[in-house]
């Protein structure tokens, strides 16, 4: 009896034994399992958080990429405005054109033109589709509302073309009669003031189409710039140019109202272009000193 007793203690301290050992495993590989999950859990997030990092500054990298070298500055002109800006062929050439062309450079952007309606070009700037208006463009106030001017680049003047058996002499003869304009222009806007004398402005959306008017006798006379008037006067017989100019002015670029960062990269432009004498040499190649 005593035997049996102590082979069932025996029996019970070794199952008692058997169960603990068995328990520290459980644990162990519990623990094992913890650590194991904690560590890729923690590889993960580093995972993540380098490709997150690495995302941004890849956005970071484009964003300044895009604002930089590369970038397309995009020129809104209405190429009907000899030597300043027209067709030759299929090319828009001009003053213009090259003095933007020369900006671009300065600037490590490619400039793309966009020929449209004189007084589509302000609204182009206000909606964002052009980034400067280049077109012969004169500083005025009501301009000055809805865009901003750089740097004046060239000075011009408003003049008068009739036919050469005209009995118009000067601005004051103007009073009263039919006058021809392209519209939009600072001539539409100078020759609006005859109106309270009685004059009568017929509108054109090309300045030829004004110039053509007048030799049909629909127009007594055509303002202008001084420019395009003596490229029309050179192509047709039987007109001329008023000796007193109707008004002299500044051309300048415009850029949408409110973006000075690119007005200052344009102005910084121009001054190193008058500074080279890179201007002056694109004005001179389209017009003889007189």
């Amino acid at each position: 009896m005593k035997k049996q007793v102590i082979a069932l203690l025996t029996a019970a301290m070794l199952a008692g034994a058997m169960a603990g050992c068995g328990s520290g495993g459980a644990d162990a590989t519990t623990a094992a399992a913890d650590t194991t999950a904690a560590e890729t859990t923690t590889a993960g997030d580093t995972t993540a958080a380098d490709t997150k990092a690495e995302a941004e500054d890849e956005a970071e990298t484009t964003a300044a990429a895009a604002g930089g070298e590369g970038k397309v500055l995009v020129m809104a002109t209405n190429a009907e405005f000899p030597p300043y800006e027209y067709h030759d062929g299929g090319d828009i050439v001009g003053i213009d054109v090259e003095v933007a062309e020369a900006i671009a450079g300065k600037l490590g952007m490619t400039l793309e033109v966009e020929d449209i309606a004189f007084d589509s070009i302000i609204p182009e700037l206000e909606s964002g589709k052009a980034d400067i208006g280049v077109a012969g463009m004169t500083v005025n106030e009501d301009r000055l509302k809805n865009v901003d001017f750089t740097d004046p680049y060239t000075t011009a003047s408003q003049v008068i073309i009739v036919k050469e058996d005209s009995e118009i002499a000067g601005p004051d003869d103007l009073k009263g009669k039919y006058i021809g304009v392209q519209l939009g222009t600072t001539g539409d806007i100078y020759a609006s003031d005859y109106e309270a004398d009685g004059s009568t402005i017929e509108r054109y959306n090309k300045g030829f189409e004004a110039v053509q008017a007048m030799q049909q006798g629909k127009i007594d006379a055509v303002v202008i710039d001084q420019e395009p008037a003596k490229v029309f006067v050179s192509q047709n017989e039987g007109i001329k140019i008023l000796d007193e100019a109707l008004t002299v002015e500044e051309y300048a670029i415009a850029v949408k109202k409110g973006n000075t960062e690119l007005l200052d990269q344009v102005n910084g432009a121009l001054a190193e272009l008058k500074e080279s004498g890179e201007l002056q040499a694109i004005i001179d190649k389209y017009i003889s000193a007189e």
